[in-house]
């Protein structure tokens, strides 16, 4: 078949997109302008994000398993009691809060799955347009991201970005687009933090000049192809240029920084050894790990880590499996409608909330100029669904932040509001002024933030 004036060399495109795969950290490096680098606030704040799938164990109270396995702490206020499923952070009750009964309302007539899409954003993913909008950690990372070498790091236990529904993300770009996470470890820690891995300072200044010729290079040669292509090839090329805009943001950001010393650290405690599919408690501990260092340098102050992907799908699945036994993965058993399920599924919420205690325990026992790293940082970690498919009454833990005036220590429920109401308070205690966020119908009332 003759070839027509509007078909691509698939070499040719190919081989563009091979080049652009050579330059360090392609998507998701940032968005908006580039900031020249600042010396450390007085007040450091940070925000953090840590996200499980499936919702959690919630027997019905006549149940017996009711006051050992519900993820609910039993009673209210200061005086809560907690069950089996959350006794794993009775240590740091002081430096927490338990909250119930948010939701984002045009998630809540969905399937709890689809649900996840929209935790960090309040946005519209009902019906086929899919109108997704920027999550609440990109927001933060605008402002933010002007006083550390990279404005956030998104993690997940699978990387990249899943499909719509089914996303293995939690950062959504200005655009609602999503945006590609980090999952091996030790390419993380080269990239990130050993920056002696590129040899002299000399040597990384023409890394870095190199690539931005590469970009440089691209992007003209992209504006060539633009004009060859149709419609949809064009809206998706679009893409593909803001992502390139997004590169050549960050190279320039690299430049900025590259005679300003990385704070001394030691990172001898790290197992890049750690196998999800055989150990994923020491595969999640490392990412927590690899979170604290980020902290603690200074590399970034916004991070997302989502410990699974919903629906069965992906690496998590097998978790309850490869760490407690168990005969069934963790969606199987939020749909097991047997009598013993409820101890099956309290059992690896309890093992999830051991893993949240350690990352709070590594956070306040790790240490900068402004304190412990737990008391300047405010951590979010929870679900978008409470129990098989229900997108409501998010099983919510906030922690940290005791620096920037939160009031910890207690278990409040609330009626069905907005969880963006959240996310308004969560903004001004950063410091960033805001009277909404999404769907957000105003501030939260409490005294908690």
């Amino acid at each position: 078949m003759a070839r027509k004036s509007w078909h691509l060399d698939r070499r040719t495109f190919l081989k563009g997109l091979g080049v652009t795969c050579t330059i360090p950290y392609m998507e998701a490096m940032g968005m908006g302008t580039v900031f020249k680098p600042s010396s450390p606030e007085s007040a450091m704040k940070r925000l953090c994000f840590v996200y499980f799938p499936n919702g959690v164990g919630l027997p019905p109270e006549e149940s017996h398993y009711h006051k050992k396995w519900s993820w609910f702490p039993i009673g209210e206020g200061k005086d809560y009691q907690f069950t089996q499923t959350l006794k794993p952070l009775e240590s740091h009750r002081e430096d927490l809060s338990i909250l119930g009964g948010l939701s984002h309302p045009k998630s809540r007539a969905l399937l709890g799955h689809l649900a996840g899409d929209t935790w960090l954003t309040g946005g519209d993913v009902r019906g086929a347009e899919y109108m997704n909008s920027i999550s609440l950690d990109q927001v933060v990372a605008q402002k933010f991201g002007k006083h550390t070498r990279y404005p956030y790091l998104a993690l997940s236990t699978d990387g990249g970005i899943g499909y719509k529904s089914r996303v293995s993300t939690l950062s959504f770009d200005l655009s609602g687009k999503p945006i590609p996470t980090e999952h091996r470890h030790r390419e993380i820690f080269e990239r990130y933090f050993a920056p002696g891995a590129g040899g002299t300072t000399e040597a990384r200044r023409k890394s870095i000049q190199q690539d931005k010729k590469i970009v440089d290079l691209i992007l003209e040669d992209s504006k060539r192809l633009h004009r060859r292509l149709g419609q949809h090839d064009k809206a998706k090329m679009d893409e593909y240029l803001t992502s390139l805009s997004s590169v050549e943001d960050q190279v320039k950001r690299n430049e900025q920084w590259l005679n300003i010393p990385m704070k001394d650290f030691d990172a001898s405690h790290l197992n890049f050894n750690a196998d999800v599919k055989v150990d994923p408690e020491a595969y999640i501990r490392t990412t927590f790990d690899l979170m604290v260092l980020g902290m603690q340098v200074d590399l970034t102050r916004v991070m997302t880590y989502m410990i699974a992907r919903e629906d069965g799908l992906g690496l998590g699945e097998n978790f309850p499996k490869l760490a407690l036994g168990l005969s069934k993965g963790h969606h199987t058993i939020s749909h097991d409608l047997t009598t013993g399920h409820w101890e099956e599924w309290g059992r690896y919420d309890q093992w999830l909330s051991k893993q949240y205690s350690y990352f709070l325990d590594r956070m306040k026992n790790t240490h900068d100029e402004h304190g412990s790293l737990l008391e300047n940082t405010m951590v979010l970690y929870g679900s978008a669904c409470s129990t098989t498919h229900n997108a409501i009454n998010y099983p919510l833990v906030l922690a940290g932040g005791s620096k920037m005036g939160i009031n910890h220590g207690s278990y409040q429920k609330f009626d069905e509001e907005p969880m963006c109401n959240l996310f308004v308070n969560m903004l001004n205690r950063l410091g960033i002024e805001s009277e909404s966020f999404s769907d957000s119908t105003g501030t939260l009332n409490t005294n908690i933030l």
